[in-house]
């Protein structure tokens, strides 16, 4: 069975973030896939310090928090990850950016398991759900270009991205454009999508389909 890790990184827990990850869920749920939920501000209180100020003498990041259970229990573990995130200042919220921040503690040589954690932080299927109040195209563009280049530095795979337009908490259920459908579908497709990234001397047919 193929596992699946919901990435929420807004704080309201019934916001529109929380409410598109949710329908991730529902989604994956239906097509037999294991998927867990999570907000990241349940487990990250600081952002990326300086590692050769705070790392531990063993190795260890030094911030004591939980996202090392985080880490290692819900992000190397799952098959596929969807980054559920309010669009901020035409950013990713900051929890979302502290925890990609933070997996450097990790993966930096001055770890213990990095090179495991470098093994089984790639080639997973990456999803993005974004929550906005503006309709403007461009809003969630830089967004969907750091986490496509993230996809692209793990060998990983980006095979959706869904954007809700809303503002109060929960009103992206009345997006006309179903955000929440397409959420949804995400989910259930997560490890069915057909992802393709050419090279200009890749071998390939004609034919797509």
């Amino acid at each position: 069975m193929k596992s699946l890790l919901i990435l929420v990184g807004s704080p309201r827990r019934a916001g529109n973030s929380a409410t598109l990850g949710a329908a991730v869920q529902r989604g994956a749920e239906q097509a037999g896939t294991s998927a867990v939920l999570r907000f990241i501000d349940d487990f990250i209180s600081s952002f990326l310090r300086d590692c050769r100020s705070c790392r531990l003498v063993d190795g260890e990041c030094g911030i004591s928090d939980r996202l090392r259970s985080l880490f290692f229990a819900d992000f190397l573990t799952a098959d596929g990850v969807v980054f559920c995130s309010p669009v901020y200042w035409y950013g990713l919220s900051a929890q979302t950016k502290a925890f990609l921040d933070r997996t450097f503690c990790y993966y930096a040589a001055s770890h213990p398991q990095s090179a495991e954690v470098i093994e089984r932080m790639s080639r997973k299927r990456i999803g993005l759900v974004l929550a906005s109040e503006e309709t403007y195209p461009g809003a969630s563009l830089g967004i969907v270009h750091q986490i496509q280049e993230y996809s692209r530095y793990t060998h990983s795979e980006l095979v959706g991205v869904v954007r809700g337009v809303a503002n109060s908490r929960s009103e992206v259920g009345r997006d006309p454009g179903e955000p929440i459908l397409a959420a949804e579908q995400l989910g259930r497709e997560m490890f069915k999508r057909r992802y393709s990234d050419f090279r200009l001397d890749t071998q390939r047919s004609g034919r797509v389909w």
